[in-house]
């Protein structure tokens, strides 16, 4: 007989790590965002940059606080007390591994590190999750099944983390982007590991759902405040570890996780591709992302970024129905449908502004 108070109980977890981890975002921002312009930490706008005014940028903060004092509650409240010390540890390793990409983040938004030594922090710093168990050892591959990875296990870890932290780096150009589909991502992550069974990485990944849709209500068009180097450094690597120990670990596809967090990494190989071509330094900033392009085709900044939440949804629900979760294809009809009418509003919206441009 299903104990419906142990559920509840079980469940209560799940709104708790969201719930508190939103509330602490929510209330810290515009401390945070008073101090920084206090202390005359804002982001000059430039050819590159969209926004058109001085911005704080120091939002990564507030989403690193949310996601800890969550997590830290849940620890306290013995949310994770189910899990064998071995995996208490690994929860651990994610959040000290997380502090020190916001730590180096951080610094970045404070001082301009160059991108050499912020590519060997970052690969040191996955080096040290890695040597503590936070890695990938195998992969399922389909139509050759569980491939252990033996000497390669650190290059493919360190290549996931990394190039998870750049991409997640990378999309965040305009307002609510980068927030909103990591959101996303870390909401469809959380479902799949449900599903698979390893609900301590979905508390987890809870608690940053919590943090990012806590900052979107600051950071979406018209923004006040933006997440900076500290916010997505923290964010990508909690992604790519929250997806090691609940997707790889838990002998999913090799697939899913490419699929869940798709638009990222798809943006991120086109730009990479696309510098290499015209012979420039893949870490030299341009106009070349997706959200670029679509701004520059006429799409509106707003509907822009609800065109991409849309897609990165879609990949979502096609993770869901290739992992078998019931009702994965309903809910792959309705997110086509709703990116449909988003495109087509996108594209209505266009010509309404390319009309009052030439007026």
């Amino acid at each position: 007989m299903l104990d419906l108070s142990a559920l509840l109980f079980d469940y209560g977890f799940y709104f708790l790590a969201f719930f508190s981890a939103f509330v602490v975002v929510v209330v810290s921002v515009p401390i945070v965002r008073s101090l920084a312009i206090r202390c005359g930490h804002v982001d000059v706008p430039s050819d590159r940059k969209v926004h058109q005014i001085p911005m704080v940028r120091l939002g990564g903060v507030s989403i690193f606080l949310g996601t800890l004092v969550a997590a830290v509650c849940l620890w306290r409240l013995d949310g994770f007390s189910h899990l064998l010390p071995i995996d208490q540890r690994e929860i651990l390793i994610i959040l000290l591994g997380g502090s020190g990409y916001f730590l180096l983040g951080f610094l970045d938004d404070l001082q301009e590190l160059s991108p050499r030594f912020r590519l060997v922090c970052q690969l040191a710093i996955a080096a040290l999750v890695w040597q503590n168990g936070v890695r990938i050892d195998a992969l399922n591959v389909p139509g050759l099944g569980l491939v252990h990875l033996g000497l390669l296990s650190l290059p493919i870890t360190l290549l996931w983390i990394a190039g998870l932290v750049n991409a997640i780096n990378w999309i965040d150009g305009l307002d609510g982007l980068a927030s909103g589909v990591s959101a996303i991502s870390t909401l469809i992550t959380a479902g799949i590991c449900l599903f698979i069974g390893e609900p301590s990485v979905a508390l987890l990944a809870m608690c940053l759902v919590g943090s990012l849709c806590g900052f979107l209500l600051y950071n979406f068009n018209p923004a006040c405040i933006f997440m900076g180097d500290g916010g997505s450094y923290f964010i990508g690597f909690m992604l790519a570890a929250i997806s090691i120990t609940g997707l790889v670990k838990g002998a999913m596809a090799v697939t899913i996780p490419f699929i869940v967090l798709a638009v990222p990494i798809f943006d991120m190989t086109l730009v990479i591709i696309s510098r290499l071509i015209k012979g420039k330094s893949p870490f030299v900033a341009d106009k070349s992302h997706l959200h670029h392009r679509l701004i520059k085709v006429g799409l509106p900044h707003r509907w822009a970024v609800l065109f991409i939440y849309a897609l990165s949804l879609w990949m979502g629900c096609w993770a869901f129905m290739v992992v078998q979760i019931p009702y994965g294809s309903l809910m792959i009809a309705v997110v086509t449908s709703i990116a449909l009418i988003i495109f087509w509003r996108a594209w209505q919206a266009k010509d309404v502004s390319q009309k009052l441009v030439r007026d």
